[in-house]
């Protein structure tokens, strides 16, 4: 993809995710057996998604995967990534 715009973009699903969702979703993906611990402590965030207006302004382009599918991409890449070395 060819652009001008030079500036910084989100790129990322729009999909609406609670944070310990996604944590569990990584899970399941790498098949590891680990837990989550919510501990006490401030309140942050509860979930997350991508305002990707600007990018498809700019560049008419938007993610084209479903956030499971990205993820399990990723996942696999960054351990046969791993592997490699």
């Amino acid at each position: 993809m060819r652009s001008d715009f030079a500036g910084p973009v989100n790129i990322g699903s729009d999909e609406m995710i609670r944070i310990n969702d996604l944590a569990k979703m990584i899970i399941g993906i790498s098949d590891k057996k680990i837990s989550i611990d919510n501990i006490p402590g401030p309140l942050g965030v509860r979930g997350r998604n991508s305002d990707n207006r600007l990018i498809y302004e700019k560049l008419q382009w938007k993610p084209s995967l479903k956030l499971i599918d990205g993820i399990t991409s990723t996942y696999q890449w960054i351990k046969n990534q791993i592997n490699k070395n």
